[in-house]
């Protein structure tokens, strides 16, 4: 059994706890090692360390900090298999889905290259007599990432690249289901160059993110997980005087107009409802078909496209479309859901539970479930269900399905699938929603955008990478200059004041 560790001023610590966390194999049900729970005492430690860290390496000039940026992005190509590889291990991800969770995590440590643009204040000459005014954007100095499980590499990354890269100290808490890869991408930064203790990498749980949360030297919180969560932290770090970006649930909708490419819809929605085995803030969960014609010509295509997916382990190579998911109680919770669908009174068009594969009986796989005639007071409407789920929801105009998405409390991706570009931009202007696709069914931004949603979605002021997560990152010091030497009354030199 591996006994995992803490990353501690750049060398693997040993929690002394005594606390463990169960890291199992999603694909057979074992566990294949334990992570320490840390206590209050090893987190206040870390952070007193990248404490006493932070000074040098923000000392350090910008574009300095973007060469370790470089040098990082470099080694995340060079292992780019072994990191898919963890990812998949601990998570579940095919291989290709393993390499898309690190591949859009290198995206954001890119941008961060950048570094010396993004962080350049701004000047005013001459804002006054011989008065000139300058700001200047400087580190908050220690931060705090707080992970969920279904981005092992991608999340860590959006957090880690954009704090360290403007000269903070952080405190990285991944999610104690998937610990491994955050503790490899520790390793390979410090091998691109970054000082001992810039980055500690805490193992544990709510002990843990409670710790941060109160301790006074964290100045600042990233956090990505579930709504109810995203809200306590937002709530407890806000009320503690710290920064706080908390980015919650979804409950994502795709609305099929009459003129849509049906083909192209029914493709779209059975790569971003049952991808990654559901497990994806951004996953379609939710198809609106306006008109009862759509609706069925939808249905009609969706059945057979989604009886054809294959589910297993990430061993068994690209032949897998999605693999199971994280934990057991994942799986009873999914399947929970799809039983009050039933009792409900939703047409359960394609039925995933019981699924079980040979030689992966203990495995946490779920098959694909597909439902229609699913009315907005339904359960499984309601709650996020976070597995291989898609539910139709007929609407009979495009009013009526806009109104459906505007009214979800959750507002973090939705999109539209119409050949009509002036319905089209009427949805993208008035739907309530952070991020829209339109004919694009995952409609996450590139890392030269920023990602965030809104509503009940997301918390806090600031989205995640690109120019948001500077400012997050950042404080802004403004600077009023007027030099009294070689000026007289009148704006004229006075050349013998330079005497």
């Amino acid at each position: 059994m591996t006994e995992l560790t803490n990353w501690i001023d750049g060398a693997h610590v040993k929690s002394g706890s005594g606390r463990f966390s169960d890291v199992f194999n999603p694909a057979t049900g074992e566990v294949q090692a334990q992570t320490p729970l840390s206590s209050v005492d090893e987190l206040n430690d870390a952070v007193a360390r990248a404490k006493a860290a932070q000074v040098g390496w923000g000392a350090t000039n910008p574009q300095r900090r973007a060469r370790v940026m470089m040098a990082f992005g470099a080694l995340i190509n060079q292992h780019m298999d072994e990191l898919a590889e963890l990812v998949a291990r601990e998570h579940g991800k095919t291989i290709p889905d393993a390499k898309g969770d690190v591949q859009r995590g290198l995206e954001v440590v890119e941008v961060c290259m950048g570094a010396p643009h993004m962080l350049k204040g701004e000047f005013t000459d001459d804002g006054g007599p011989g008065i000139d005014l300058y700001s200047m954007r400087q580190p908050l100095g220690v931060v705090a990432g707080i992970t969920p499980f279904n981005f092992p590499a991608m999340i860590p990354m959006w957090k880690m690249a954009p704090a360290l890269v403007a000269g903070n100290a952080m405190i990285l808490k991944p999610s104690e289901r998937v610990p491994s890869t955050a503790l490899r991408l520790a390793e390979l930064l410090q091998e691109a160059g970054l000082p001992d203790g810039v980055l500690q990498v805490v193992n544990g749980d709510k002990e843990v993110v409670d710790a941060i949360l109160d301790n006074d030297d964290i100045a600042a919180v990233g956090f990505v997980g579930s709504t109810p969560i995203a809200q306590y932290i937002y709530g407890r770090a806000a009320n503690n005087g710290k920064r706080a970006q908390c980015f919650g649930g979804a409950k994502n909708h795709m609305i099929i107009m009459p003129d849509a490419d049906l083909d192209k819809a029914a493709d779209a929605l059975v790569g971003a409802g049952y991808g990654a085995a559901g497990e994806r803030c951004m996953a379609i969960s939710v198809a609106v078909p306006v008109g009862q014609k759509t609706a069925d010509a939808l249905i009609e295509r969706l059945v057979p496209r989604v009886e054809k997916l294959k589910v297993g382990p990430y061993t068994a190579g690209e032949d897998v479309d999605y693999g199971p998911v994280i934990t057991a109680q994942a799986k009873s919770r999914i399947e929970g859901l799809i039983d009050s669908g039933v009792k409900e009174g939703a047409n359960l068009v394609i039925d995933g539970r019981g699924f079980e594969l040979q030689g992966y009986e203990k495995g946490f796989f779920v098959g694909p479930s597909l439902f229609d005639n699913v009315t907005p007071d339904m359960e499984i409407y309601r709650e996020e269900i976070f597995g291989p789920v898609l539910s139709q929801v007929r609407a009979e105009t495009y009013e009526d399905a806009l109104k459906l998405t505007m009214n979800n409390p959750y507002g973090n991706g939705t999109a539209i699938y119409t050949a009509d570009g002036d319905t089209a931009r009427d949805f993208a202007h008035r739907v309530n929603v952070g991020m829209v696709g339109i004919n694009f069914p995952i409609p996450v931004p590139l890392s030269y955008h920023t990602f965030g949603g809104w509503k009940k979605s997301a918390f806090g002021d600031l989205n995640q990478y690109g120019p948001d997560a500077f400012r997050f990152y950042t404080k802004t010091k403004t600077v009023t200059a007027r030099w009294f030497s070689g000026i007289k009354d009148g704006g004229e030199f006075n050349f013998k004041a330079m005497d």
